[in-house]
């Protein structure tokens, strides 16, 4: 009994956040929302568009996000989809000799030229760890150089830390898997009691306790936590379920994929994967077998503002380029250089990526193509995590920091990076998003990320929080910028975020801790991202509030 009361007591934590969620009061469009009018921590867009932006002439600016798949035919998305101008859909041929066979809307380098996709892979410690087994598994220490000493022991270390988190994620899938079952039973029993009644207290408590004392028990704790819970079986099913089954696979993915060192997911991909020079691999499926995390950042950038269907992004001139690259798992260096590489060479002008890891083991491939889009004037938007770490003091990669032994930037920051984390819809000492990353040196500004409803594949919408959120956030605010000042460079756009981001003076609650600091001191500007103070910046610095009309138009709509 013990044993299933701890079970029951973890799945009434995740209804009760489940249902706290799903009860706020927050506006589905609170991210395009104005501080001063609506008394939310948006970021001005539909002001900006009525009040400064109102008439003015724009030119569309290409967003490429880098992801884990972006649905074209999306409702919201079909007509902002970056189109390859140059390639006839579907013909087998290399149209515009790019080296991409069918590039229509992007490309996809987790996927094999047969058609077939990587949907889950490993982490980059265990990919580490996979391949130090190979040199150590079956090595006497005492024979190994200082040299090699060093790298074993390092070895260890890493091969624990493996090691444990799979022992971990083995004892959650027998945990969530023995919650789900009692959940279950108890819903089923529930069922056969009550059918398709409402929830109350009344209903509960009018249930005979000999036939159905389990089901009573059960709701004589869930209740309580479920605040102003108003509907019937299914309704709670949905709530608990759905929730507990999505964490069951998640660690369940992890023992299979993430954390085993014998998958190698390149079998699916075909390249030659030692060869980090080797750009001309994938194929064309920008969808993915898993196209929710890239379909709801896309909406947030760009999804249609002219329709009368589900959101609103925060640009209005924008196409959307879909570059494939991120697995369910650690993306591999490797595809995410050629991924910038082959949104610079294809004409965007701005790059989202919502991803990052805690190794990098080829850095030097990313940085090149950091530089290569630095040198193209391609902005790179980049989201700061979700580990409520600070990443002035651990690592997160990529990033715009340099090791100076490379030559490349030395201590500087990369001109073209801006790295972004996220706002709760919450004022106050409850405005940084519990999960964010922060760090004085290492992170630029905030934008929303907490509840954030966007578009989902297959023409569905849903609500998702992460930095993952706030980059896209700021991708579109930057987007606006390019589209009705074009002349503005990739440094100036970045600028001109940074420098216009609204201030907050109180102090906030640091995510991971809890402690209160001031809120300046979490991102090198201290503010949070804002449209309308930054085309008023970028009024100043351009002396031309059009802007547009003398850019060439790149891709078709």
């Amino acid at each position: 009994m013990k044993f299933l009361k701890n079970i029951l007591l973890i799945s009434l934590f995740s209804s009760l956040y489940m249902s706290i969620s799903a009860q706020s009061s927050v506006p589905e469009n609170w991210f395009n929302l104005d501080p001063e009018q609506d008394n939310i921590n948006g970021v001005s867009t539909e002001r900006t568009y009525e009040e400064l932006l109102k008439g003015k002439s724009a030119t569309p600016v290409i967003v490429a996000v880098i992801d884990g798949g972006v649905d074209p035919q999306h409702e919201d998305l079909k007509d902002v989809m970056w189109q390859n101008p140059g390639e006839v859909p579907g013909n087998g041929i290399d149209d515009d000799k790019n080296g991409y066979t069918d590039d229509i809307y992007g490309w996809n380098f987790i996927g094999g030229k047969d058609g077939q996709n990587v949907h889950h892979d490993t982490y980059e410690l265990t990919r580490i760890v996979g391949e130090m087994e190979k040199k150590f598994a079956d090595t006497n220490p005492a024979s190994l150089s200082g040299k090699e000493k060093d790298e074993y022991a390092k070895y260890l270390t890493y091969k624990k830390d493996v090691d444990q988190e799979l022992e971990k994620a083995n004892a959650q899938v027998a945990q969530y898997d023995q919650i789900l079952t009692y959940v279950n039973f108890a819903i089923k029993m529930a069922r056969e009691a009550i059918g398709d009644e409402p929830i109350t207290q009344e209903t509960i408590d009018n249930l005979d306790d000999t036939k159905y004392g389990m089901v009573k028990s059960f709701f004589d704790q869930l209740l309580p936590q479920m605040g102003e819970f108003d509907g019937n079986l299914d309704d709670l099913e949905e709530l608990i379920v759905k929730d507990l089954q999505e964490a069951l696979d998640h660690e369940k993915n992890k023992v299979d994929y993430g954390y085993n060192t014998k998958y190698n997911s390149r079998t699916i991909v075909k390249d030659n994967y030692g060869n980090k020079s080797e750009r001309i691999y994938g194929n064309p499926d920008v969808k993915g077998p898993d196209a929710f995390h890239g379909t709801h950042v896309a909406g947030i950038i760009a999804a249609n503002r002219k329709n009368d269907l589900g959101i609103k992004g925060v640009a209005n001139n924008v196409r959307i380029m879909a570059v494939r690259a991120v697995p369910d798992g650690d993306e591999r260096d490797k595809d995410v250089a050629n991924a910038i590489r082959y949104a610079v060479d294809n004409g965007a002008d701005i790059i989202n990526m919502s991803f990052g890891k805690g190794f990098s083991p080829e850095e030097i491939e990313v940085e090149k193509a950091i530089k290569y889009a630095e040198k193209k004037d391609v902005l790179l938007v980049h989201a700061s995590g979700n580990d409520g770490q600070d990443n002035d003091k651990e690592n997160n990669y990529p990033n715009a920091t340099y090791d100076k032994k490379r030559g490349l930037f030395g201590k500087k920051r990369a001109s073209n990076w801006i790295e972004v984390g996220a706002l709760n819809w919450r004022g106050g000492e409850d405005m940084v998003a519990g999960f964010s990353n922060y760090g004085r040196k290492n992170v630029d500004v905030f934008a929303p990320g907490q509840e954030i409803y966007s578009t989902a594949p297959d023409g569905a919408y849903q609500e998702a929080s992460g930095t993952s959120m706030a980059s896209p956030v700021v991708a579109g605010v930057a987007a606006v910028l390019k589209s009705y000042f074009p002349t503005l460079k990739a440094k100036q756009i970045k600028d001109i975020l940074t420098q216009s981001s609204r201030p907050y003076l109180g102090k906030v609650r640091k995510p991971g801790t809890g402690e209160l600091v001031p809120f300046k001191s979490l991102s090198t500007s201290g503010g949070a991202v804002n449209l309308k103070s930054a085309v008023m910046q970028a009024l100043i610095t351009t002396g031309n509030a059009t802007g547009a009309g003398n850019q060439k138009t790149k891709g078709r709509a």
